[in-house]
């Protein structure tokens, strides 16, 4: 069985097409680090592409075919051999010859005929260098590996967070069934849309739309805090009762600043569920609410949301109405292109119609669905008398 300091010795590459040099080279060496031998240029990077490449090269420059100018470069410009430290043993002393090796990525430059103490000398100072230098790049690594499964673990929380609210929000209003799914996608199928359009193109980015589509399902839990004689009043809303159901907007955007003021720190998700939760019942022409906002004002992830909101609220089964058919409810909207949607965003919605009617058809509602969860909230109003 091998040494365990043998097999721990480093390994040096020696390439020259020299044999009297590569003898004398290996008899120098042999004692304290495992040595490999190269007559060509070839040869030795072969050996540094091989799966043992070496911990640090020995090149001599003059050599047939492949010069050692040449090896060092395809050394350094592959990612597999570009931390190997590199020494140019050469004959060449010119000042220019000298630095173009160094330019070119060596880590040194000794002259032949060698000093043996020098050179052996600078060889472990160079090993000693690279080791240091692995060590940090592999704890940088490390770091980096441990970051993205911290940031991935992070976002697996949020999303089934977003999960479980929403689901508990459901529990409250069994007609929204999946509702809040389909919302979801028709906002980001419209994001998605409008990332080239002018006026939109510097706000959609691929991490904007993220955040919208990973936003948009907290729209309305504002609705948790509607008393249930109201949020489940099988028929129209009361002018009164209507202006309390209003106030969930309000009620969800206090909610997630509340989370957000906890947290102690700002995040893109919770900003653009603020926005969401706050401004999507704004009208383009300001006869929304809670605040009557405008045009450009509203915020574009509510103005997203509205018109999926709409859409969604328009073909949907509730207690006191049907569900009206596609082209009915687009044609309704129609009306309201430039009063209470933002003109262009409708014309998108419009144009992904096929999209828009497959993500409706993918989470449609079942009667049985909503069948049972009347039935959970039967449940529950009955614990809480």
């Amino acid at each position: 069985m091998e040494d365990l300091n043998e097999v721990l010795k480093p390994t040096i590459l020696v390439v020259d097409d020299t044999p009297a040099n590569l003898t004398l080279m290996s008899a120098l060496l042999k004692d304290d680090y495992k040595v490999k031998l190269a007559n060509s240029g070839e040869r030795g990077l072969a050996i540094a592409f091989s799966d043992a490449p070496p911990d640090l090269i020995l090149l001599d420059i003059m050599m047939p075919e492949i010069d050692g100018y040449e090896v060092c470069s395809r050394l350094k410009n592959d990612l597999r051999t570009c931390n190997i430290p590199v020494i140019f043993l050469t004959a060449k002393t010119e000042m220019e010859d000298e630095k173009r090796g160094l330019e070119m990525g060596a880590i040194d430059y000794i002259f032949k005929p060698i000093s043996p103490p020098i050179m052996l000398a600078r060889v472990k100072n160079h090993l000693l260098l690279k080791e240091a230098a692995d060590f940090l790049r592999d704890k940088t690594a490390y770091l980096d590996a441990e970051v993205h499964r911290r940031t991935e673990e992070v976002i697996a929380i949020q999303d089934v967070t977003i999960q479980i609210v929403t689901a508990l929000a459901e529990t409250r209003d069994p007609e929204t069934g999946n509702h809040i799914r389909r919302t979801q996608f028709y906002v980001k199928a419209l994001a998605e849309k409008l990332k080239t359009h002018p006026r939109f193109s510097h706000d959609l980015t691929a991490h904007n739309i993220e955040t919208f589509y990973k936003s948009a399902p907290l729209h309305d839990i504002g609705k948790v805090g509607i008393p249930d004689k109201i949020l489940l009043k099988p028929g129209r809303f009361e002018p009164e009762e209507f202006e309390i159901m209003k106030t969930h907007a309000k009620l969800g955007f206090d909610a997630i600043e509340q989370a957000e003021h906890q947290l102690g720190i700002k995040v893109d998700f919770l900003r653009t569920a603020k926005e969401i939760a706050l401004s999507h019942h704004e009208k383009w022409d300001g006869s929304g609410y809670p605040y009557g906002l405008m045009g450009d004002k509203i915020p574009l992830s509510a103005r997203l949301m509205a018109i999926a909101d709409v859409y969604d609220a328009l073909i949907s089964r509730r207690i006191y109405k049907e569900g009206m058919p596609h082209n009915e409810a687009l044609n309704l909207m129609r009306q309201d292109r430039g009063t209470h949607f933002d003109p262009d965003i409708f014309d998108a919605f419009i144009e992904i119609e096929a999209q828009v009617i497959e993500i409706a058809q993918k989470y449609a509602d079942t009667s049985e669905d909503i069948a049972k969860k009347r039935l959970n909230i039967q449940k529950i109003t009955l614990y809480k008398v």
